[in-house]
C-alpha cells in the first residue's frame, strides 16, 4: 500500500473525520518512512479518534467493505491528496485543508496563478445579475479562475458567466462527483467535469447534508487569495465562507446593497467590519498584482 493508497483508505474509513485524518497527514510528514509501520490502533492514537469510534475505526481500516470502496474509487475516480505536488499551495495553507481531493475536469486549474471564490445567496435575484454580469467580464478577461459552489442563485450565476465570457471556473461540491445537488445545476456540473474543473472531498455516492455544505465552504475560502461576497442575508453559508477567509489571511470582499434589503445586510455587515466595498471589477484587480489581460 503506498502513501496514497493509505490516505485514501483513511479517508474512506469511518469514524476517524476530517480533523482526525490532518493529524494523521502531519505525523507523516514529521515521521517520513514510517508509513509500513503504523497499526489501525496506532492511527487512533495519533488521530485523537473518540474512545466510542475507535473500535469502529481499527476494525474498518482493514476491512473488506474499505478495501472494496477503494478498488472502487481506484477504477472510478481520479483523486489527489495531501502529498501530491499538484497539491494546491493556498489549500494545504489554510485552515483543516483536506487530505483528499476527488476531481474531474482541468486539475491544473487548481494551481492557477489567481483565483477568486465568489458566493453569494441561492435564491436569484435580479441585483446580483446585475452586478456580476458587470463585473465577471473584466475579470475573466484579466485570468482570474472563478471558484464557486455550484449552487443555485449566485454560485451557478458565477459559473456560468465565466464560461460564457471565455473564462475558466471550478465548482466546489458537497456531494460525490457521481451526484448533483440541487438538479437545477446537474448540466453546468457534467460540462464543467468536462471543460472546467469540479472538485469534492467526499466519496462516490455521499449525498448532500447540511454540515458538508458548511465543510465545503472552507475549500471554496482556502483555494483563492480573495473571496468575493455578492448577496448574503445576516445568517448564511456565504458569511460563513468569508468568516473562513479571514481566519485564512485572505482578503474579504463585499457588494454593498440597500439598507433596507436583508439580502444585502450581510455584505453591508461585512463592509461595516472591514471588508473591501467592491464596486467595479477594478476594485477587485487591485487586489492582485501584476495582472495582464489576455
Amino acid at each position: 500500500m503506498n502513501l496514497n493508497q493509505f490516505l485514501l483508505r483513511l479517508h474512506l474509513t469511518p469514524g476517524i473525520g476530517l480533523k482526525g485524518e490532518y493529524l494523521v497527514t502531519q505525523w507523516l510528514a514529521a515521521h517520513p518512512g514510517q508509513l509500513r509501520n503504523l497499526l489501525p490502533a496506532q492511527i487512533s492514537e495519533i488521530a485523537g479518534v473518540l474512545p466510542q469510534h475507535r473500535q469502529k475505526f481499527e476494525q474498518g481500516f482493514m476491512s473488506d467493505k474499505v478495501s472494496q470502496a477503494l478498488a472502487r474509487h481506484e477504477q472510478e475516480s481520479r483523486y489527489l491528496t495531501f502529498f501530491d505536488t499538484q497539491y494546491p499551495l493556498l489549500l494545504k495553507e489554510s485552515w483543516l485543508p483536506p487530505v483528499v481531493l476527488f476531481y474531474q475536469g482541468n486539475l491544473d486549474l487548481l494551481n492557477a496563478p489567481r483565483l477568486l471564490s465568489v458566493v453569494g445567496s441561492r435564491k436569484s435575484h435580479a441585483y446580483a445579475e446585475t452586478v456580476l454580469a458587470g463585473i465577471l467580464p473584466e475579470i475573466v478577461d484579466h485570468q482570474l479562475v472563478v471558484v464557486s459552489g455550484l449552487a443555485a442563485g449566485v454560485d451557478s450565476l458565477s459559473h456560468r458567466l465565466a464560461l460564457r465570457h471565455h473564462g475558466h471556473t471550478i465548482g466546489v461540491i458537497a456531494t460525490g462527483l457521481n451526484l448533483s445537488y440541487p438538479a437545477s445545476s446537474q448540466k453546468l456540473q457534467q460540462y464543467m467535469s468536462q471543460h472546467e474543473l469540479v472538485i469534492s472531498e467526499y466519496p462516490l455516492d455521499a449525498v448532500g447534508k447540511r454540515y458538508r455544505f458548511v465543510e465545503r465552504n472552507r475549500l471554496i475560502a482556502g483555494l483563492s487569495q480573495a473571496t468575493l461576497v455578492v448577496q448574503a442575508q445576516e445568517k448564511s453559508g456565504s458569511l460563513i465562507t468569508a468568516s473562513l477567509a479571514l481566519q485564512n489571511n485572505r482578503d474579504v470582499m463585499a457588494i454593498p446593497g440597500r439598507i433596507d434589503d436583508p439580502y444585502s445586510d450581510g455584505c453591508n455587515r461585512l463592509i461595516q467590519a472591514g471588508a473591501k466595498a467592491v464596486l467595479t471589477a477594478t476594485d477587485i484587480l487591485d487586489e492582485y498584482p501584476n495582472l495582464t489581460t489576455k
